[in-house]
């Protein structure tokens, strides 16, 4: 019994490509059905040769296509598109938006992790948050915008480079995660010396040149203080919400007060505050004191969202590249982030529902 092509394709169409989301019959990934009586053999034509994530694609064809009636054996075979099929590519995801446009839609979302200084764990908190906002159900992107001190891929254990499609750049992928960071394009830990205006350039391309698909929220992690890329983003999202986090101790909070009034003059919105490291998990020791974090909710007239303990876990888990619901979802910390991811989803309403463009 030789199977029915037909079956074949309308099978092939649960086959999504793992960094773009998208069926591959819709991408026009696939080249070729061959059917010698129950062997199959099906070839997808891929962005690039070394696609790090072909074996999702050899799993997801052995899945559907073997469940087809009368296929007994398949067999996938990889080619890869020809300029002309990656530009018309570039132009079916773009999906009739110019180039040099936010690639983000109307009614994403864009939520700023900010600081007033380095070191209260950012970073950290912006990693695990996506984490738990993706295991809510929300699909989220993020975009580690602090260049100079670029620590998401690490946190998330992504190190793969994103392939670019006729200009289009592809965020790699972690779960239903989408990331970029500048980390991706450089070799080992190497530094990156750029003046403002190659900033302001680099968070542009990571908003319009980069595929983000449909996507819930955006997340962007911001370089402390008020420089340069706090202005840029300003700039290029002024309908963008800002969540301030802060260290318990007055000095942090000081500081903190400055990251918040610089997203205010810029038109963004403060969603509130978050004060980290408030406690030792185990004992309840306030190691940096206490109260800083209501206080500068308190002086920037927002909301505090949430306490996130000083958890030795959690600076573990970020070492290993996984979030720590991943590895200790009853952790205090853990269960802090969820509790802050919910709160922050509560406030949905202030999304952005106006598209916007680039400016100049």
């Amino acid at each position: 019994m030789t199977p029915d092509r037909d079956a074949i394709l309308k099978a092939l169409e649960q086959v999504v490509d793992p960094e773009l989301k998208r069926p591959v019959t819709e991408l026009d990934m696939i080249r070729d059905v061959e059917a010698d009586g129950g062997r199959v053999t099906v070839t997808i034509a891929l962005t690039v040769a070394g696609c790090p994530l072909r074996s999702s694609f050899q799993e997801q064809v052995d899945r559907f296509v073997g469940a087809v009636p009368g296929v007994e054996a398949v067999e996938l075979v990889f080619d890869v598109m020809s300029p002309e099929e990656k530009a018309a590519l570039a132009t079916r995801l773009r999906g009739g938006r110019p180039e040099k446009s936010l690639s983000i839609g109307p009614g994403v979302r864009v939520v700023a992790i900010a600081s007033g200084k380095g070191g209260v764990g950012k970073s950290t908190l912006t990693a695990n948050l996506a984490a738990a906002l993706a295991a809510s159900g929300e699909r989220v992107g993020v975009v580690d915008a602090d260049i100079y001190g670029h620590s998401i891929p690490h946190m998330l254990g992504v190190h793969q480079r994103p392939v670019v499609v006729d200009q289009m750049i592809v965020p790699p992928v972690r779960g239903e995660l989408k990331l970029m960071s500048v980390g991706f394009f450089l070799d080992d830990n190497s530094p990156v010396m750029w003046r403002g205006p190659m900033l302001h350039r680099a968070l542009e391309q990571f908003l319009s040149d980069v595929h983000w698909g449909d996507i819930d929220t955006l997340l962007v992690d911001m370089p402390p203080g008020t420089g340069d890329v706090a202005i840029s983003l300003g700039q290029l999202l002024p309908r963008a919400e800002v969540v301030v986090v802060t260290t318990p101790q007055p000095a942090a909070q000081q500081v903190a007060v400055r990251a918040a009034q610089m997203a205010e003059k810029v038109g963004m919105r403060i969603a509130g505050v978050v004060e980290n490291m408030s406690y030792l998990v185990g004992t309840g020791q306030e190691l940096f004191g206490s109260g800083g974090g209501q206080q500068l909710a308190d002086e920037v007239g927002a909301q505090l969202l949430g306490k996130v303990p000083l958890d030795p876990a959690l600076r573990e888990a970020a070492d290993a590249g996984v979030p720590l619901r991943e590895v200790d979802a009853d952790a205090e910390a853990a269960v802090a982030i969820d509790a802050l991811a919910a709160r922050i989803l509560a406030t949905r309403p202030a999304a952005i529902r106006k598209a916007l463009t680039i400016l100049s």
